[in-house]
């Protein structure tokens, strides 16, 4: 099978629409013809994940697409650096690091990106819609737009994405055609106590277990309540797109592809069925913890981003006490979250009990402060995947509740539920 190209396809890949556009071009198709995908379709946004200074082959193509009069063809949001760029001075790495990722910054903005640099572009005000076609890089944002809000995006990575945007094409292939997104592994969760079925832990332990089982097939889940928030859906996907590439589940009866599990399998016979255990889920959570006897350093959630919600919730949780003085606290959120925190007087309330709110970026991503000597306790199963190599930490891993008890109390401290009890 050929790759068809449309008129302004071919067009662009001649250089009549600039250097920059046939470089793009050239690149989307070589993906296509890859793929063997019979044609290119348009997309109507972008999520750059190469937007972070990670080496100077990054930079030069970026300064490569902007001398040639590179811009984006559709609204592209920008994904987090690798500093907080509203706060420059917190970076205690490479001195010879921050112009550089200052530079490429530069170089994206001046494509016509929208610098939201965030995770979660999903939580901008302006979302894509059910069915959308779009090309968004970062492993749990492209989960949570194909699984939660039914868009279509294939897994695609950093130097592609940008490419994506200003062709505005991609290859019709993979989870952009409605076939191929259909459920192939069936979990079932049959003995999970009622109450942990509500627990922020739960979705991360599922998520990480579903992601090192499944690896890159899609799986439907059939068990969870109907209650699910989108924080929850955003902390199960990021946690199997850590342990696994899971780039699109099914939660039947709560995404929007899965009404029914038969809708979910679009009539076909599941590949495999997997029962999960509360035996299993346990053995995750352990999985999740390198801690070790000593002490508690610093307690980071907001991987990904904090979510309004999740701020809301945190202030009552913290009920107006100080964090430990042994004890460092941070929360990463997009700018635009910090926006609406600050407007509702709740930057203030946190500041003042020891809590520092980072932007732009991730703390295990990041080398913006000097941990303490100790363990960094965390609710995400994706730091805690990527922490212990990338920050040298070990980590202690429990609800967002059991890391603002710790924090207060500067010690771990995990709640007496089922999950320990089991």
């Amino acid at each position: 099978m050929s790759l068809q190209l449309n008129a302004s396809d071919r067009s662009a890949l001649r250089g009549d629409l600039g250097r920059a556009r046939q470089i793009a071009m050239e690149i989307v198709v070589s993906m296509a013809e890859a793929l063997e995908a019979p044609h290119l379709i348009d997309i109507e946004s972008a999520h750059i994940d190469g937007c972070g200074y990670s080496g100077q082959a990054g930079l030069d193509f970026a300064e490569l697409l902007v001398a040639g009069g590179g811009r984006v063809a559709v609204p592209t949001t920008l994904n987090i650096t690798q500093m907080d760029l509203l706060r420059p001075d917190r970076w205690v790495g490479d001195p010879a690091i921050p112009p550089r990722v200052r530079r490429v910054a530069h170089l994206y903005e001046a494509m016509g990106c929208e610098p939201t640099w965030t995770c979660a572009p999903y939580q901008l005000s302006i979302r894509p819609s059910f069915g959308a076609q779009i090309a968004w890089g970062e492993s749990n944002a492209i989960c949570f737009a194909n699984s939660v809000l039914g868009a279509r995006t294939g897994r695609y990575g950093d130097s592609f994405d940008i490419c994506a945007a200003i062709t505005g094409r991609v290859a019709y292939s993979g989870l952009h055609v409605r076939e191929n997104r259909r459920a192939q592994c069936v979990f079932r969760l049959v003995d999970v106590p009622e109450p942990l079925l509500r627990e922020d832990v739960l979705f991360e332990a599922l998520g990480y277990f579903i992601g090192a089982t499944v690896g890159s097939l899609v799986p439907a889940i059939v068990g969870l309540p109907t209650t699910a928030t989108e924080d929850h859906l955003k902390a199960l996907g990021a946690a199997a797109a850590s342990s696994g590439e899971v780039a699109l589940f099914h939660v039947v009866g709560v995404t929007p592809e899965a009404r029914t599990l038969e809708e979910a399998l679009q009539g076909a016979t599941p590949l495999k069925e997997v029962d999960v255990t509360m035996a299993d889920l346990v053995a995750t959570r352990a999985l999740l913890a390198t801690d070790d006897p000593g002490p508690l350093s610093a307690v980071s959630v907001g991987t990904p981003h904090f979510s309004l919600a999740q701020f809301e919730q945190l202030l009552t949780m913290m009920n107006g006490r100080p964090v430990h003085p042994d004890v460092d606290f941070f929360i990463s959120t997009g700018r635009h979250v910090l926006g609406q925190v600050s407007e509702r007087g709740w930057l203030a309330d946190l500041e003042r009990a020891g809590i520092r709110i980072v932007t732009d970026t991730c703390l295990y991503h990041a080398k913006l402060f000097k941990f303490r000597t100790g363990n960094v306790m965390t609710n995400s199963a994706k730091w805690a995947h990527y922490g212990p190599e990338l920050a040298g930490k070990n980590v202690a891993f429990g609800s967002l509740a059991e890391c603002v008890e710790s924090a207060v109390a500067g010690k771990i401290t995990y709640a007496h539920n089922a999950w320990h009890e089991a």
